[in-house]
């Protein structure tokens, strides 16, 4: 067990799979310089020019080149430098490399990784901040995690790079030095939540960084005696763990739902539907969810940027409130 921040974890596992994995490389703007986060600091010094590719700012090309990359033997992670420029890369993340094995009628799929910085936090402003898992979780073929800590940042890059067919890779920017932990190196597999608090009162089911402030919260509450949580960390966005997310639901019968994403059409709004579907039966009140308004773009303002995203205190009320319904 050693102690990593969120980042380190990240550097480590694409160290690690690059000597474990010749024919993997990883591509982006300006990674041999270690990119603007240092997720790939000294990878170039140890692996060189050959398999540590830097890229033009086109995002598009870099998931293109990605996609012939794995066509021809090789094990592409690439970086998308901020996951609000992914847009110009949707052709070819939706368009093809989802598609891949569907349209071979399964002969054979495309292993790529596409890691995407997100989330706000960090006044980053409208083209640094954007939340876009929920539009690209609704593509089938494609699979999205979101890890919350750092053992899952690297257990999950592990699996995302071993996996046959692409993954996105969501990465918050606000956690990469803020969270800290001892890592032991092992692989999460995808598709599998975490059950990160057990409590009787209410479920509270979220991901990325806000499950840290939920599982904040729950501690206050608790220790205040006032209300007892559960709290599901989803790590996997697409596909849902189903499984986890019914019994975690059905635990308490009643079910808060938090995320940083715009509340309209997110990742919320699938879980809330699926508990509706397949566990209404068990609910003592309505779904509730919790989430960021439905705002063209994060404010750049800090005040304003503080009013829109979810906080403990944001998600303590909401969690009072459900715990009396």
């Amino acid at each position: 067990m050693t102690e990593r921040t969120y980042i380190d974890a990240i550097h480590d596992a694409l160290l690690e799979e690059m000597e474990r994995r010749e024919t993997m490389v990883v591509l982006g703007e300006d990674i041999q310089e270690g990119g603007v986060f240092r997720a790939t600091d000294g990878l170039l010094e140890r692996f060189g020019p050959r398999r540590v590719l830097d890229t033009p700012l086109a995002e598009s090309s870099i998931v293109g080149v990605a996609i012939g990359l794995a066509q021809n033997g090789c094990l592409p992670v690439a970086e998308i430098q901020f996951a609000d420029f992914a847009y110009p890369a949707f052709n070819q993340l939706v368009s093809e490399a989802a598609k891949w094995r569907y349209r071979s009628n399964g002969t054979c799929g495309c292993a790529i990784v596409v890691r995407m910085p997100y989330g706000a936090g960090i006044r980053g402003a409208l083209y640094h901040s954007q939340s876009i898992e929920a539009l690209l979780a609704h593509v089938p073929g494609l699979k999205v995690v979101a890890p919350s800590t750092p053992a899952d940042a690297q257990g999950l890059l592990k699996a995302a790079i071993a996996d046959p067919d692409p993954v996105v890779y969501f990465e918050h920017k606000k956690a990469y030095r803020m969270l800290k932990e001892d890592v032991d190196g092992g692989v999460v597999r995808i598709g599998e939540a975490a059950l990160r608090r057990t409590g009787d009162d209410i479920t509270v089911i979220s991901y990325g960084l806000m499950a840290h402030e939920c599982l904040e919260a729950a501690g206050e509450l608790a220790e205040a005696g006032e209300v007892d949580a559960t709290v599901l960390d989803l790590r996997t966005l697409a596909p849902l763990d189903r499984t986890a997310i019914l019994a975690a639901a059905a635990r308490t019968g009643k079910v808060l739902i938090v995320h940083e994403d715009n509340i309209s059409g997110g990742i919320g709004a699938e879980v809330a539907a699926l508990i509706a579907e397949h566990a209404f039966d068990a609910l003592d009140a309505p779904v509730r969810r919790l989430a960021s308004p439905d705002v063209p773009a994060m404010p750049f303002n800090a005040g304003m940027e503080e009013f829109c995203l979810p906080s403990r205190a944001k998600i303590a009320g909401a969690m009072r409130e459900l715990a009396r319904y």
